[in-house]
């Protein structure tokens, strides 16, 4: 006699989950309620595409890059949500303003969806619109916002822009995944892949600048061209510092005189060695300290915000 397991008819989720507020069809939940279908082709294929915004201090940080980057990968993707711009706008607010969080971390994604049939056809899915906030996070940890970062150059290559197009913001990071624990293996906090060249190309979540002979330099090909990526481009423009992308050989990277990183989740952030050995003096730059400082700065201009209205004001 065949004995089978009970069927339970709801999930029991054993996990735990940082505060915060998600949405997904038209409701908005505790982020532990947030949940997406096994048969969606964002998790089982990785189709999807995303964009990440920061609340700092109670106000969105260039909120319209973001969703300029997002509307732009959802064309390209062959993708449509049910939201125009401002209804994503009023979405993302209203996580944030539910969750009451002042700082966060503020993912929107749209991904392939599924089709009631499980067709292969990605044209008979129906995309998902999903988005949440959480507290805000940083690819460097304070002690490594202080000393600067130790990364490593990976042995991988980056996912050439011939097969996956880095404009448009995506899940595939199995490259940069491995690349990690490389870098981990030889002690170091991150990774730096290269391109098809052998060129520096970008990180888990970060974009590269080195700075040599007062000149910031950024990898130009096959790298997503981040939010946080240009605004080092403004920020040098003003401070009347060349700021160009260019190839960035591995040896010229080695021989900067100092190494910073970009990213949404933490801002502009130092590294002080790379392949265990010294960048600079060893220590965070000067102009990477001018960098980090306008950066924050930025947060307060009125062009560049867009306020929190939480539930406890009026």
């Amino acid at each position: 006699m065949t004995v089978l397991p009970n069927l339970s008819e709801h999930y029991s989720d054993p996990k735990t989950y940082p505060p915060g507020v998600a949405f997904m069809d038209g409701q908005y939940l505790p982020i532990s309620e947030a949940k997406i279908s096994v048969l969606d082709y964002g998790l089982l294929h990785s189709d999807a595409t995303y964009d990440v915004v920061h609340v700092w201090n109670g106000a969105f940080f260039r909120l319209e890059n973001h969703l300029d980057r997002f509307f732009a990968g959802l064309e390209k993707l062959h993708m449509s949500i049910e939201y125009d711009r401002d209804q994503v706008t009023e979405i993302l607010h209203n996580c944030v303003a539910l969750s009451g969080l002042k700082n966060s971390y503020v993912e929107f994604i749209c991904t392939r969806g599924m089709s009631p049939t499980f067709s292969r056809d990605p044209r008979d899915a129906v995309n998902q619109f999903i988005a949440f906030a959480i507290p805000f996070g940083s690819v460097a940890n304070p002690e490594q916002m202080k000393l600067g970062l130790h990364a490593a150059i990976s042995s991988l290559v980056r996912i050439p822009p011939n097969s996956v197009d880095p404009t448009v913001k995506n899940y595939h990071w199995l490259d940069l995944v491995r690349g990690l624990y490389e870098a981990y293996d030889r002690g170091a906090d991150t990774a730096i892949l290269v391109d098809t060249n052998g060129n520096v190309s970008e990180g888990p979540g970060f974009n590269i600048f080195a700075v040599i002979d007062r000149r910031v330099l950024t990898p130009k090909l096959g790298v997503l061209l981040g939010v946080t990526r240009q605004t080092v481009f403004d920020i040098c423009t003003n401070l009347d510092i060349d700021c160009s992308a260019v190839d960035i050989p591995q040896d010229q990277l080695l021989g900067a005189d100092e190494v910073f990183i970009s990213s949404t989740a933490g801002g502009i952030m130092p590294v002080t060695k790379v392949n265990g050995q010294n960048i600079g003096a060893g220590s965070p730059g000067h102009i990477t300290s001018q960098i980090t400082k306008r950066y924050w700065e930025m947060h307060n201009e009125k062009n560049k915000r867009l306020v929190i209205k939480y539930l406890d004001e009026k």
